[in-house]
């Protein structure tokens, strides 16, 4: 069994490497995994990638979101396993052959997940942006549907939100990984971000979710090893039978 703090993925959501550096640093012994996104990976390279994954236990997720014709997908993301990642992410769109070139690119090295529907995307998005009724009036379906072709694909797992992840394990087996973004801890006021669908860690939890993606909690924390152990302590009570 993972420990509780294994579940929490810390996204190094900062411009600059050495930023990113002093955090992992900070926080190595208190989270499980540090995810590296766009923003980033664009200002530092594979480097930091490489750097993190020697530096302690805690493994690395590249956040990439890769999204382009099948050829492509596989040699990224044979590239994105060189650098030692343990997960990366592919976008579910429009493609299965798109996800099976990810996983053929990824073989044994680096385990893929599936965008389904960002926790950014409201109904009214989906609405303008021309999908069907009966996907733009119900999330979960159309989460469903991608994460359905995912697994099809040979995907580990997905990146849904924590309103989906029972919905996901139930269909689709309790193997299928499940990482959860837009996570904020209890009795915390949800403010009027970027995520538009949020859960705490131990509803996460108890849905089935696999990984909690953390950052604003952690990071804008007065102290933030401290918030990261309550976040932990949350975890666990959720995990006691």
């Amino acid at each position: 069994m993972k420990a509780a703090k294994d579940y929490i993925v810390f996204p190094l959501d900062v411009p600059d490497p050495e930023r990113a550096k002093s955090l992992v640093t900070l926080l190595a012994g208190h989270v499980g995994m540090f995810k590296i996104g766009l923003e980033l990976f664009v200002r530092s390279g594979p480097e930091l990638v490489s750097w993190i994954a020697k530096a302690g236990s805690a493994k690395v997720f590249l956040d990439l979101k890769f999204h382009d014709i099948p050829v492509t997908v596989k040699r990224v993301m044979a590239r994105a396993a060189d650098l030692g990642a343990f997960f990366a992410t592919v976008h579910c769109g429009e493609s299965r052959a798109m996800l099976e070139a990810a996983v053929q690119g990824a073989g044994d090295r680096v385990h893929v997940l599936g965008v389904t529907v960002l926790t950014s995307v409201s109904s009214q998005d989906l609405v303008e942006a021309g999908y069907r009724e009966a996907y733009s009036t119900d999330l979960r379906q159309l989460v469903m549907k991608k994460a359905a072709m995912a697994k099809n694909a040979g995907c580990t797992g997905i990146v849904c939100s924590g309103q989906e992840v029972q919905a996901v394990k139930t269909a689709l087996g309790s193997n299928f990984q499940a990482v959860t973004p837009g996570i904020r801890p209890a009795g915390e006021k949800v403010a009027a971000d970027d995520q538009a669908r949020v859960v705490t860690p131990a509803m996460a939890i108890e849905r089935g979710a696999d990984y909690l993606v953390i950052g604003r909690p952690i990071r804008d924390a007065d102290d933030p090893v401290v918030a990261a152990q309550a976040i932990a302590d949350e975890i666990q009570g959720a995990l006691r039978p």
